[in-house]
């Protein structure tokens, strides 16, 4: 459904919102001053931000959906003459916030007090390119990379993707490349789970990502970089859901992500004798990537570690409790949503293959909702109907009877064609225009005569 999917995505983005008040033990005086740079960036007030906090705190993910208050008035557009003033205005101070814009804008009498509102001119220059994180995506900063690590396991997770070997598992056994995906706790550089797919997509980071948190439980944020198969609205949708927060490595900045690259180095030297093997399948790939990852890396002595401890024994030693989730949970967050529109038979085609949706909903366009990790039952969606479940259909030898069609399909029966009896009121009223002038030409022709 349209309103519940754009519900969830709002709830997503507060949830980012709130990221980084959520830091465990995080200082009075620091959050104030986070509290303040988000107002001013977003350009919302604190107490809105105090009622998501709440909101977040006292029912999750499902306290920031925004309550339905049915049908709403459509909200007035902004000249374009004004919207350029606000974009000039921003470009001069980038740093200014939404509402100091609008108040310069009142000050200057370009606009009347209360006019335009400050979520209208959000979007506004949001579309066109001009929001506060696009402007600090631009701006000129020359940092300086530090060095950090977290206290304590979970806190924070690394991921990257790595081109691997080829092997010969392509069509006709071509030699197709795969890729290495792999999730690192920051504290004790262990890696959580560590996987070649044979494919490049955020498939196989979704994959990986829940294999790791079926494993090892669910970190309190996950940091990436800015590529296509990290930046995803699933990605935002599942992080929201589980209390994740979601960050992601400034442009151009490799040295961000400076340990899952580390790693990666490290691996070069198990593809280096994986080629001396010269495995047939990925399964074997994978198999003995295992080995070595046990016996080189996860039990060898780490020198950034206290200690030089290996990072299983820093893992496995660390006192913070680990945080696993109910696995209904789990895969509600992996849930993936697409729409589907229903055929003459009423059935659906999704990933190659077929399902039954029903005949009353032949010509809709559903929500199909489903797990990527299991697509032998679809969960359907339709507006005014509860979600149901629904089967690969199972085409038999024999052709079976077709089901009838429901009562609101079924044709009605009539007395008469009402074509017809419209069609002939029609002819009675044009015939009747049409006669006072045939009747006046024919008076004409006879005075003439005279």
């Amino acid at each position: 459904m349209k309103d519940q999917k754009k519900a969830e995505q709002i709830a997503a983005d507060r949830v980012q919102l709130l990221a980084p008040l959520l830091t465990e033990g995080l200082d009075p005086a620091k959050a104030k001053e986070i509290k303040q740079r988000i107002c001013e960036q977003i350009g919302i007030s604190e107490r809105t931000l105090r009622r998501y906090l709440a909101a977040y705190r006292q029912d999750g993910f499902g306290g920031l959906k925004p309550k339905s208050k049915g049908k709403q008035p459509v909200a007035p557009t902004i000249p374009p003459e004004v919207l350029e003033q606000a974009i000039l205005l921003r470009r001069e101070v980038p740093s200014r916030s939404v509402a100091q814009i609008i108040q310069i804008l009142e000050w200057e009498g370009r606009v009347q007090p209360g006019q335009v509102k400050r979520s209208t001119l959000q979007e506004k220059l949001t579309e066109r390119g001009y929001s506060t994180r696009h402007m600090r995506m631009y701006a000129n900063s020359g940092v300086a990379a530090r060095r950090f690590q977290q206290p304590h396991r979970n806190r924070l997770w690394h991921s990257d993707l790595k081109y691997g070997p080829y092997l010969p598992i392509g069509p006709g056994g071509a030699m197709k490349q795969v890729f290495l995906v792999t999730f690192i706790d920051d504290a004790t550089r262990f890696v959580l789970h560590g996987e070649f797919y044979p494919v490049m997509d955020k498939t196989i980071v979704e994959d990986c990502f829940r294999k790791a948190i079926q494993k090892y439980g669910v970190p309190e944020a996950v940091y990436f970089d800015n590529g296509r198969q990290y930046r995803t609205k699933w990605m935002t949708r599942t992080c929201s859901k589980l209390g994740i927060r979601l960050l992601f490595a400034k442009p151009y900045s490799p040295e961000a992500t400076g340990k899952v690259e580390r790693f990666n180095r490290v691996v070069d030297s198990f593809l280096s004798e994986a080629a001396l093997e010269k495995p047939k399948t990925l399964d074997r790939l994978n198999e003995l990537f295992g080995v070595w990852l046990s016996e080189c890396y996860q039990n060898k002595p780490h020198s950034a570690l206290e200690n030089k401890r290996s990072p299983e024994t820093a893992f496995r030693s660390d006192k913070k409790a680990l945080r696993f989730v109910e696995p209904e949970i789990l895969a509600n967050a992996f849930l993936h949503c697409e729409t589907r529109k229903v055929d003459k038979t009423g059935c659906i085609s999704f990933l190659d293959r077929k399902y039954e949706v029903g005949l009353p909903f032949i010509g809709c366009t559903v929500d199909v909702v489903y797990d990527p990790a299991d697509i032998t039952e679809l969960t359907i969606e339709y507006e005014g109907h509860e979600p149901w479940k629904v089967k690969e259909l199972v085409i038999g030898e024999r052709a079976g009877k077709r089901p009838p069609l429901p009562d609101h399909l079924q044709p009605v029966p009539a007395d008469s064609s009402r074509l017809l009896s419209a069609a002939e009121v029609q002819s009675h009223g044009r015939r009747s225009e049409q006669a006072p002038a045939v009747s006046y030409r024919k008076k004409g022709k006879v005075n003439g005569d005279v």
